[in-house]
């Protein structure tokens, strides 16, 4: 018997089935080392040394691998086919030797499956090879990379610009994406153009329309017709002549079927037809393809094994007939250069099982198979084939001319299957126009005229920014969703309607990095990096020499911004960001000048708490201040706000602070230096609040009325974590803003009782049990009122936002408890204490230790 290690439990329970009872599979769930989250895991000093530690919830997984050793000494890895998968199986190797469960003559196999099907698994058992060590060093580059970065430009941004959370190597340059497309909308002034558009009438009364394309014997462009006086004067030039067929051109067309999916183009098509997120859309391809349905969901391959190309075809001649065959089998080639990438298609396992067999229970599994197996079909049918006709209009004169088209489809072919979605509407007119001859007299029944204004470039989507970081050659189909989900998860990019918007917070980072490490978000220099990468993967690259290269120059421009002072950096965001943070007003005054005072102007600061937001530089006689513009306030708020109208003679109006938009009840006086307020609860539009709205809100707490066991007052309101219904000194959160002022006495005695109660009621079980802390006593994640925290003994350290219960690692959760008041010399503040200095040197500028943050990397 062998030990068979797969990366899940889902994709060991589905090899199980067909490898029989001669073999152990077990799970490694996932890597199982990791760098530790703590300065010189990766040491440039002593060629590049990377620490390895197994992660605390891996132990027990290496452990259970390492028992099952001593009964079957043979070792299979089968873990994904990518560079990933091979990274585990060597770390899964390394790990088992050190821990001496793997002997010098313990056989050890790698075998690869792009599909989880009993053919596949049985050709892969039967051609075993070795572990492919430039594809392992080509991970080990890529993770020494992306450790360099986030462990030496995080603290860097962490000191010199308050409230930023983390760089990365491909995150970052992803966040300028999106920052400089929000710029370019900012800068965007739309142009006004004008078309004219004739609803006209052929000999035997049908009806069709038709758009004035030249005029006085100059084809007209986009702009020509500039004005409505112009616009004007077109119409009445059509109106006043008597039109004619010139003449008609009906061409025959066709369209191919798009290329089966790879990764990129798969996250794409399930944005523009689900909007799913890229993380949910590999969330749900992982799990389809786990259980044998779909092949390998990372790749940059678009081509099809035979076997597949063949069944594809036989099922479409079956349901469809043979007229939507094809007399050849359509071929689909390569575009990655690295052949590790390019593993084939993503596609069904068995063609002959369409989604209305399947029967799938998870609603985005079974969207994103039906999606998989339409465009695999598809690909595999015959084309389109289309009939084009243009008919060219004009008056004897030759002062006008009109032109109408068309489109019908004379065989649909792949078309019954599938049409791939477009992420921007294009105009194709699709018509069926009535017959027409040359020299036919047409009558006019209107003719109008159409205001058009260019309009900005698109907000990118998921799927968009995807497809342009696959352009531009930044980042791999193993990394695409991460990246994406991360920049979203560190509060520097929004995401509304499915658009990404870039936060201001987002905006100082990439201003920051841009300015300082200019070179390092280029996309040119990402791109190359990404292609060197490619390179160790082929074993045509030494990954040493690649780090090296990198460092010389990287860790000398960390030490360039050793001398940077804060206000030197804010002073530079301030003068690169004022054209979005200081917009023109509409009375054309200074948009620097302070609307409170008139004598300060505007600069941008940084609160004590992190983060930036305007303010006078008058203080303390001004304490004007307000959000950057663009992400929770409205500039056109600042100062007296907008009055929604009067409540009892009070002004209710809505304004805008340091800390967002609020409503207000009259003005501040002498007696009242503090009226009434009421912030915005999140979520709540600007334009949605009028003063049916703002009253709603200053009333809070709502009284809902006696409770029906002690007669105590039960209240609805909006605190610091949320919506709430409050009865004595027992809270409960309500799932939703408004039902605050809905909510009726039965639901809410419902939702009180449903709240635990406090004290001594049964322990709650751990989400995670990480491994003990150095001092002895087990460090736990628990599941909170407020979120997720680490509990160690009596400290309780809430994860930050950007850390999930998933992800934490023991050194950061020993890091956090120590941070809160535990760990050695508890109460003082050992986590902020300085390292011990090292020698003055470019490097030692770089190479700080790690503070109570954990940077990011990728």
């Amino acid at each position: 018997m062998a030990v068979v290690v797969v990366e899940s439990p889902a994709k060991a329970k589905t090899i199980n089935k067909y490898l029989g009872p001669g073999y152990t599979v077990l799970a490694s769930y996932g890597h199982v080392r990791d760098l530790p989250p703590k300065d010189g895991s990766v040491d440039p000093d002593h060629d590049f040394d990377m620490t390895w530690e197994v992660a605390a919830d891996s132990r027990k997984h290496v452990r259970a691998i390492a028992e099952a050793l001593k009964d079957d000494p043979e070792l299979i890895l089968a873990t994904d086919p990518d560079r990933e998968g091979e990274a585990i199986s060597w770390h899964l190797t390394e790990a088992l030797a050190k821990s001496r469960a793997l002997k010098k003559d313990t056989p050890v196999k790698r075998v690869v499956f792009n599909a989880i099907t009993k053919s596949a698994v049985t050709q892969a058992m039967e051609n075993p090879r070795e572990v492919d060590m430039p594809l392992v060093r080509a991970y080990l580059a890529r993770r020494a990379l992306d450790y360099l970065v986030g462990f030496n430009l995080s603290p860097v941004l962490w000191r010199k610009l308050p409230g930023a959370k983390s760089a990365g190597r491909v995150q970052s340059v992803c966040l300028r994406l999106i920052v400089e497309r929000e710029m370019e909308i900012e800068a965007f002034r739309a142009q006004e153009y004008w078309t004219v558009t004739a609803a006209l009438t052929t000999p035997r009364g049908q009806e069709f329309s038709a758009r004035l394309v030249s005029m006085a014997g100059k084809r007209l462009d986009k702009f020509d017709i500039a004005t409505s006086a112009a616009a004007e004067i077109a119409v009445q030039a059509v109106c006043a002549r008597a039109l004619e067929v010139q003449s008609v051109e009906a061409k025959p067309a066709s369209r191919n079927p798009s290329a089966p999916f790879m990764t990129s183009t798969l996250q794409q098509e399930a944005s523009r037809k689900f909007g799913m997120g890229a993380k949910q859309c590999m969330s749900a391809a992982q799990r389809l393809y786990e259980a044998g349905y779909i092949t390998y969901m990372r790749t940059d391959g678009i081509d099809m094994a035979p076997e597949a190309v063949m069944a594809a075809r036989d099922v479409i001649r079956d349901r469809y007939g043979a007229e939507y065959v094809p007399k050849s089998p359509r071929m689909y080639k390569n575009k990655a250069k690295n052949a590790q990438e390019a593993h084939e298609c993503i596609r069904p396992t068995d063609m002959a099982v369409s989604p209305d067999r399947l029967k799938l229970t998870d609603n985005d599994q079974r969207k994103l198979y039906d999606l998989i197996w339409k465009r695999t079909i598809a690909g595999q049918m015959e084309a389109a084939r289309l009939e084009r006709t243009t008919v060219e209009i004009g008056a004897r004169d030759g002062q006008v001319g009109l032109r109408a088209t068309g489109q019908v489809v004379l065989f649909d072919g792949f078309l019954k299957v599938y049409e791939e979605g477009r992420d921007d509407v294009v105009d194709e007119d699709d018509r069926r126009l009535p017959q027409m001859s040359d020299g036919d007299a047409l009558g006019t029944r209107e003719v109008s005229p159409e205001q058009h204004f260019t309009q900005p470039p698109p907000r990118y989507t998921e799927a968009t920014l995807v497809k342009k970081m696959e352009e531009l050659g930044i980042g791999r189909p193993s990394t695409y969703a991460s990246i994406v989900t991360t920049i979203q998860d560190r509060g520097y990019v929004t995401k509304d309607k499915n658009r990404l918007i870039a936060a201001d917070k987002g905006r100082l980072v990439t201003v920051f990095l841009v300015n300082y490490f200019r070179r390092y978000l280029e996309y040119d220099f990402t791109a190359d990096l990404e292609s060197q990468l490619d390179d160790v993967s082929a074993g045509d690259r030494d990954y040493k020499e690649v780090l090296a290269r990198f460092w010389r120059d990287f860790s000398a421009a960390i030490a360039e911004t050793a001398d940077l002072r804060i206000t030197e950096v804010l002073e530079k965001i301030d003068e690169v960001l004022a054209p979005h943070l200081y917009p023109p007003r509409e009375d054309g005054s200074d948009p620097r000048s302070c609307p409170k005072c008139g004598a300060g102007r505007l600069n941008l600061k940084t609160a004590r708490s992190g983060g930036a937001f305007i303010g006078c530089n008058n203080y303390p006689e001004c304490r004007y201040t307000r959000p950057l513009a663009g992400e929770e306030g409205d500039a056109g708020l600042a100062g007296e706000g907008r009055l929604l109208g009067h409540d009892a003679g009070d002004p209710i109006s809505l304004r805008t602070g340091r800390f967002g938009p609020y409503v207000q009840r009259g003005e501040a006086t002498q007696d009242t230096p503090k009226p009434p307020r009421a912030s915005l609860p999140k979520g709540w539009d600007l334009d949605s609040v009028d003063l049916e709205r703002a009253l709603m809100l200053l009333s809070l707490p709502r009284p809902v009325g006696p409770h029906p066991e002690d007669g105590e007052m039960v209240e609805a309101g909006i605190g610091r974590y949320g919506p709430y219904v409050k009865h004595g000194r027992t809270y409960a959160n309500l799932p939703e803003v408004e039902e605050v002022f809905t909510i009726g006495m039965n639901r809410a005695v419902e939702v009180l009782a449903a709240k635990p109660t406090r004290g001594r009621a049964a322990a709650t079980e751990p989400l995670r049990v990480l491994g003990d802390h150095p001092e002895g006593g087990a460090l736990q994640v628990m599941k909170g009122r407020y979120g997720p925290y680490v509990k160690w003994e009596k400290v309780n350290a809430t994860l930050p936002k950007e850390m999930t219960p998933e992800e934490i690692t023991l050194a950061q959760a020993v890091e956090l408890v120590n941070a809160k008041g535990g760990g050695k010399g508890r109460g003082k503040p050992s986590a902020r204490k300085a390292a011990a200095p090292k020698k003055a040197s470019a490097k030692s500028t770089t190479k700080k230790p790690a503070t109570r943050k954990t940077a990011t990397k990728g």
